[in-house]
C-alpha cells in the first residue's frame, strides 16, 4: 500500500555527449516504516522524443529501504537514501526519507516553478502534525544544482542558469521538494494600445489616427474597453472599429468595456473578436507575454470577493508566480477624469497587489493620466505598490480633468495616442505616442517587484 507524504516535482536531470536525458519522478518521498512508493524513469533524446531502453534501479543505503527492477521502493528502516536510476549511459536520482509513522507531514509551495535567469522564487515549506496543525521546526534548504539554481536559509531560490535543479526542504527526517526549470532571459517585447476607441456617430473620432500609430509599432495590441461606439454593436465594429484597428485584429488581446454592454450580452464584441475575447462568454482571460503575465478582466461584471471572476482571478494569479504581471480592463480604480475613481474595482486591485503585480491600464475616462505605485487604498507604495495608466486616448473624444486624484504623476487630455509598453524579464519602458500633429508625450521606466 503507498502511503507516500509528498511525491513532487521533477528530477534533476544529466546529459552527456549521446544527448540522452534522463528523469525520474517523484524527485523526493517520504514513506514511513514498511510503506513503498512507485518510482519512473523517462529517457528522451535530445529533441525530446521517447526512448524505450532498460532502466537499471539502485538504492544507496540498503538498510533504509530497497528497490526493485520495476522501481517500486520499500521502506526498511529510519533515514535517508539515495533512489538511483540509470539507462543509456546516464543517470538520475531522487531522494528517499524514512522514518517511523509520527502522523508528520513535510510540504514545499510551490511543488515547481519556472523561472528566467537572474529571477528569484520564494519557497515555503509546511510541516504539519497528523491533525493538520503547523509545527515550528527549523528547516534545511539545498540545491541538487547550484549552478542552475541556489536556495539560501529561508527557502529564496536564484536562478544562475539554464537547466533544471531540485530545492529540498528538511526537517525532522522528512524531506519534500520543488523543482526548478530555468529558460534564458527572453528578449524585450512590445504591447501597445488604448481604450475608448473608434465611434460611427459625428462626434470627435480620432480611431484612424491612431490605428496609424499602431500601423507603424510591431507588437501585441491591447484594448482597454469601448471599442466601438456608441454601443459595441456588430454593425459599429464591423463598419467603424473594423476598417481602422480592426487592421491589427490578429494580433489583439481585447478588454470589454460598459458600451459593449449596450448591446445584448455583448455580442458585438464576442462576435467580432471570437475566441480572442475570452473563452465561454466571459471576458476575462489571461496569457503570456515574453517574462510577463498578462491578464484581461472585465470591470461590468460582479467584483465582490466571493465572485466567480474574482475566484478566478486569484486562482490565476497562483498559478502564474512569474516577477512581472500586468491587468487591463476598462474602469480605472483612480483617475481625475469625468467619470473619476472606482472603489468597485478594488478587490481587483487588491487580489493583484497582494499577488505583487506591477501595472494595471485601464480607460473609461477619455484622458491620459499616470499615477505613482499605489496601494489598493489610494496609499503611495514605491516597494509594492502597482502603477496605473489611464489611457482612454484611443479615438473618441476628450474630456476634462473634473475630479483631481492623489498621486496623480503626469496628465494629458488635449492629445489622442496610444501607450506603448516595453516589457523585459525584469522591467518595463513606457512611452506615450501621439497621433501626427500632436506633440505631448511621456515617458519613463519601472522595475518589477
Amino acid at each position: 500500500m503507498v502511503t507516500a507524504i509528498a511525491l513532487l516535482g521533477a528530477c534533476p536531470r544529466m546529459i552527456t555527449d549521446s544527448g540522452y536525458v534522463l528523469s525520474v519522478a517523484p524527485a523526493a518521498a517520504n514513506l514511513f516504516v514498511q510503506d513503498s512508493a512507485h518510482f519512473s524513469a523517462t529517457l528522451v533524446d535530445k529533441s525530446g522524443a521517447p526512448v524505450s531502453a532498460p532502466v537499471t534501479w539502485s538504492i544507496d543505503n540498503p538498510s533504509v529501504a530497497s528497490i526493485d527492477a520495476n522501481g517500486m521502493a520499500r521502506a526498511i528502516g529510519p533515514g535517508t537514501t539515495t533512489v538511483r536510476a540509470s539507462a543509456k549511459g546516464v543517470e538520475a536520482h531522487a531522494a528517499l526519507a524514512v522514518v517511523v509513522d509520527s502522523g508528520q507531514t513535510l510540504t514545499v509551495s510551490p511543488p515547481s516553478a519556472n523561472l528566467f535567469v537572474n529571477g528569484s522564487q520564494q519557497l515555503t515549506a509546511t510541516l504539519k502534525d497528523r491533525h493538520g496543525n503547523p509545527i515550528s521546526a527549523g528547516m534545511e534548504w539545498e540545491s541538487s544544482n547550484s549552478a542552475v539554481a541556489t536556495v539560501d536559509a529561508t527557502g529564496l531560490v536564484h536562478a544562475q542558469a539554464t537547466g533544471t535543479a531540485t530545492i529540498q526542504a528538511k526537517a525532522r527526517g522528512l524531506v519534500a521538494a520543488a523543482s526548478i526549470t530555468v529558460a534564458p532571459q527572453p528578449a524585450s517585447v512590445v504591447l501597445v494600445g488604448a481604450g475608448d476607441i473608434a465611434s460611427c456617430s459625428g462626434v470627435t473620432n480620432s480611431g484612424e489616427a491612431t490605428a496609424k500609430l499602431l500601423d507603424g509599432i510591431s507588437g501585441t495590441v491591447f484594448t482597454a474597453g469601448d471599442n466601438a461606439y456608441n454601443n459595441g454593436s456588430a454593425p459599429e465594429y464591423a463598419s467603424c472599429y473594423g476598417p481602422s484597428w480592426g487592421r491589427h485584429k490578429s494580433r489583439t488581446h481585447p478588454a470589454i468595456g460598459n458600451h459593449e454592454y449596450n448591446t445584448t450580452a455583448a455580442s458585438g464584441y464576442f462576435g467580432y473578436f471570437g475566441s480572442a475575447a475570452g473563452a465561454g462568454g466571459k471576458a476575462y482571460y489571461s496569457y503570456d507575454l515574453g517574462a510577463w503575465h498578462v491578464i484581461v478582466l472585465d470591470s461590468n461584471l460582479d467584483m465582490s470577493a466571493s465572485s466567480p471572476q474574482l475566484t478566478w482571478l486569484r486562482a490565476d494569479l497562483a498559478a502564474h508566480p512569474v516577477r512581472c504581471t500586468l491587468a487591463v480592463w476598462h474602469h480605472p480604480r483612480f483617475s481625475s477624469g469625468h467619470h473619476g475613481s472606482s472603489t468597485a474595482v478594488q478587490p481587483l486591485w487588491q487580489a493583484l497587489y497582494d499577488a505583487n503585480a506591477d501595472l494595471i491600464i485601464s480607460g473609461h475616462d477619455h484622458t491620459y493620466e499616470r499615477f505613482k505605485p499605489q496601494t489598493p487604498a489610494g496609499q503611495v507604495d514605491m516597494s509594492r505598490g502597482i502603477r496605473e495608466f489611464v489611457v482612454g486616448t484611443g479615438g473618441a473624444g476628450l474630456y476634462a480633468f473634473e475630479h483631481p486624484a492623489p498621486n496623480s504623476e503626469v496628465k494629458n487630455n488635449q492629445t489622442h495616442g496610444v501607450i506603448k509598453l516595453t516589457l523585459y524579464a525584469d522591467h518595463y519602458d513606457w512611452k506615450f505616442v501621439p497621433v501626427a500633429g500632436q506633440t505631448f508625450t511621456d515617458a519613463g521606466t519601472g522595475n518589477c517587484h
